[in-house]
């Protein structure tokens, strides 16, 4: 049966500047920091005077009051403030003591305890740790830090799906018709990255990074007619969220620098890997590059549909099908290989049912997985599964069994039996974490996560080229692609999605209207998630180098036929393939216009798929013109969104240049055959 479900996410190189660190006559520590390249800083100081902590930071000096959790920094433009005074008071703060690269105090009337240092890359870095009865407190929270609050702040970005960067005096934003004021955006869910950042004034900016991402949410509102933002993280010793972190950094207030500085924390820490690397380890990875990616239904399962799309001179594809009772078969999953693709099936370890009533095979497991292996929440009921039918499964009840009963393992080789090189495993990446309150199987969001990577890394490590749903930037040592986190879902999508009459419904079977049939997105929903005036790649500039990253897997290129030419132009900028559904006569309808823009694409994504996105920009006031620069030069690319032409380049078009090329290669989405 069709896959029946779409997992709701919850709507929820920091750059020099002028400034020296002034000699004050405090108490003092020194820190000798290592940054990202391995070579040591010289020492660095930690100021301790009365209330205020000072901690030099790359750009200047930070400072905490450590009587509200204030921060501030002075850089060579003058004081900025980081963050206004928690907004849920810490209490009356303890004396300062001081060790070796760090100064600590506590408050007692609150149980937290706070130690503050200069981290690696010139970062501020932040951790207050609940203690004894305020771990145990259910309700004990802070919310800090409130950012957005100095008045030179100018645009805030947000990892919602591949990045937005939004003015924080823009009326949409700062509207109801944009979704996104009042709304509590889980980290760990609701966002590709634990990040956020402000652009301040003229080249300068500050970047959050938050490590504890778990219990940890992002509020965004408006004052004033301007957005800030408040993160809120609530302490539990039963969810293991007793710990919580928060780095800050001084930027040049690019778009992207919060997402720069979350790459090189992310190398740091040794929590990237690259697709290089991926492609060694397997090489059917490296059929990724240059390829869309396409579910298949009907007669394009067969054999003789590879032959076709070959013949049309597309070399690479990624093919996926659904679990329902028509698989693709041994002749046409060689015939797919053979043409130069990879092919894989959709599945989830994510869902059970009752065997008897089960709408889905996914869903159906041996034995009694169902109802044994059912998430519980704090009143012991079942947590309701994929459109509230059966229950989520616990990866903590899996990780048990597995050792003796194998029914990942099993699952596994029954999905790949017809020799499928790929594997699509739909929401373990996505960040809907659980706490599991089953006395059989009980488990933190922590180890649901951890569970999750274990078992992505099983898949990955039997040779399968690996892919997931809106995969969060945790997971990205363990895929080597995802279908998701390209789109910044607004709500207003799934309220159009419900709509069967306008979206379509799960028929036909070969072709599900749901899929298929063309649709218009409401005006405000489209602003939201499609305006290129607020794209920008924060999940590209992390992560271009480590997986490939796509739209969602049910939002297909012509499903939006508005959207087509932006989210062309858009994925040619960020370097990131086009995603399709095709049945068995796509290519007599439309397939001369996948034919072209994969030709375009390939030669690009071949060359830079592999490389660091290194810079972007706007190129005009109005942001309609922008680009991208891959590798340092590898690959650079110029998107005119806008109706005028601007330097030569029409608007609606492209143009994108490797380091070899004599002249730019253009692309009018609008004018290839099909298009719109």
């Amino acid at each position: 049966m069709k896959r029946t479900h779409f997992t709701r996410s919850r709507v929820t190189a920091a750059v020099a500047l002028a400034g020296a660190v002034s000699c004050l006559a405090f108490a003092t520590t020194t820190l000798a920091s290592t940054t990202h390249s391995g070579q040591q800083d010289a020492p660095r100081p930690v100021v301790v005077g009365g209330h205020r902590v000072e901690v030099p930071v790359r750009g200047g000096t930070a400072t905490v009051d450590t009587t509200s959790l204030r921060v501030t920094a002075r850089t060579g433009q003058g004081t900025v403030e980081l963050s206004a005074p928690a907004a849920t008071a810490p209490g009356k703060p303890g004396s300062v003591t001081t060790s070796p690269g760090a100064a600590r105090w506590s408050y007692p009337d609150t149980g937290l305890d706070v130690t503050a240092r200069a981290g690696d890359n010139g970062r501020l870095v932040l951790s207050v740790t609940a203690t004894g009865k305020a771990a145990n407190k259910p309700a004990r929270t802070l919310s800090w830090p409130v950012t957005g609050t100095d008045r030179r702040a100018s645009a805030v970005q947000l990892p919602r799906g591949e990045g937005l960067s939004l003015p924080v005096a823009d009326r949409f934003w700062n509207s109801s018709r944009a979704d996104l004021v009042g709304t509590d955006i889980a980290m760990e869910s609701g966002l590709s990255m634990p990040l956020w950042g402000y652009a301040l004034g003229d080249r300068q900016g500050v970047s959050y990074l938050v490590p504890s991402d778990i219990g940890t949410a992002l509020r965004v509102t408006s004052h004033g007619g301007k957005l800030r933002t408040a993160a809120t993280h609530r302490f539990s010793r039963a969810d293991g969220t007793t710990r919580y972190t928060v780095a800050f950094s001084l930027t040049d207030g690019s778009p992207v620098a919060a997402a720069r500085d979350y790459r090189a924390w992310l190398g740091e820490h040794g929590q990237v890997k690259s697709l290089r690397e991926k492609i060694r380890e397997t090489p059917a990875t490296g059929k990724l590059l240059g390829a869309f990616h396409a579910y298949l239904w009907g007669d394009a399962r067969k054999a003789d549909f590879m032959g076709t799309l070959r013949g049309l001179g597309v070399d690479r594809m990624w093919l996926g099908y659904d679990a329902d009772d028509r698989p693709m078969d041994a002749a046409a999953t060689a015939a797919a290989k053979k043409a130069g693709y990879l092919v894989g099936p959709y599945d989830s370890f994510a869902n059970g049912q009752d065997p008897a009533t089960s709408d889905a095979p996914t869903s159906t497991w041996p034995g009694r997985v169902y109802p044994d292996f059912c998430v519980k929440d704090a009143d012991g009921k079942p947590v309701p599964g994929f459109h509230d039918r059966g229950c989520y499964l616990s990866s903590e009840a899996f990780e048990k069994a597995e050792p003796r009963h194998h029914y990942l393992a099993d699952r596994t080789r029954e999905m790949t039996k017809a020799g499928a090189d790929s594997y699509f495993l739909d929401v373990d990446a996505a960040g809907e974490l659980f706490r599991d309150h089953s006395t059989a199987h009980p488990m933190t969001k922590a180890k649901d996560r951890a569970n999750r990577l274990a078992r992505m890394k099983r898949l990955s490590d039997r040779g399968l080229v690996l892919g997931s749903e809106s995969a969060g930037a945790w997971a990205n040592k363990e895929l080597a692609f995802d279908h998701g986190s390209g789109t910044p879902v607004a709500g207003g999508l799934w309220t159009a999605q419900r709509d069967k009459e306008t979206w379509g419904g799960y028929a036909p079977a070969d072709a599900p209207r749901i899929f298929f049939k063309p649709a218009e997105l409401p005006a405000d929903v489209a602003k939201a998630m499609y305006d290129p005036v607020y794209r920008v790649p924060l999940y590209e500039t992390a992560l271009h180098d480590s997986l490939v990253n796509t739209e969602r897997w049910e939002l297909s290129y012509s499903k939006l036929p508005r959207q087509k030419t932006d989210r062309a132009l858009l994925a040619m900028l960020y370097n990131t393939p086009l995603n399709f559904v095709l049945t068995g006569d796509s290519l007599e309808k439309n397939g001369g216009e996948l034919a072209a823009l994969q030709k375009y694409f390939a030669p690009l994504h071949k060359a830079a798929g592999t490389e660091p996105l290194t810079d972007f920009r706007a190129l005009t006031a109005d942001r309609t013109v922008q680009r991208t620069v891959f590798g340092g030069g590898t690959l650079t690319v110029t998107a005119n969104f806008g109706s005028a032409p601007h330097k030569g380049l029409p608007g609606g078009c492209v143009d994108a240049k490797l380091r070899d090329d004599n002249a730019p290669r253009r692309l009018c989405p609008a004018t290839v055959a099909g298009g719109s």
